[in-house]
């Protein structure tokens, strides 16, 4: 009789989307030690911007480039909120370490402006060449 390769709680492989997650979560909590009032913050991933843009109609893009994230201010009910769309970064990445590179790029770009802050003020590590 055999036995499973490992046990049950630990995952053999993470797919695609749970892997690009796991990005966004490790950038994020990055920050959230230099900026606690993050965790008031929904971190969300979306497989493509949606046509209207990520607040919806009145927030369209009209750049010839796609989005790779956005941010929506906080409201009466409903908390900030930080977009990144998982197949615009995909496309423009080659492996895991580019790819979370630009994720915590895109990251710390959408916190800035939330924040209304530069990226460097958000994460002074911003734009250096790893």
């Amino acid at each position: 009789m055999r036995g499973p390769v490992a046990p049950p709680q630990v995952p053999l492989s993470a797919s695609r989307a749970e892997a690009f997650t796991d990005l966004v979560q490790d950038s994020v909590e990055r920050l959230e030690r230099r900026w606690p009032q993050l965790a008031d913050v929904d971190f969300l991933v979306l497989e493509v911007p949606p046509v209207g843009g990520p607040g919806g109609p009145d927030r369209e893009w009209h750049d010839e480039a796609v989005p790779l994230g956005g941010s929506i201010a906080a409201a009466e009910g409903r908390p900030a909120r930080v977009v990144i769309y998982r197949r615009p970064v995909e496309i423009r990445t080659k492996g895991r370490d580019e790819r979370a590179a630009l994720v915590h790029e895109v990251v710390v770009e959408q916190v800035a402006d939330l924040l209304g802050l530069s990226p460097e003020s958000v994460d002074p590590r911003y734009g250096d060449e790893d």
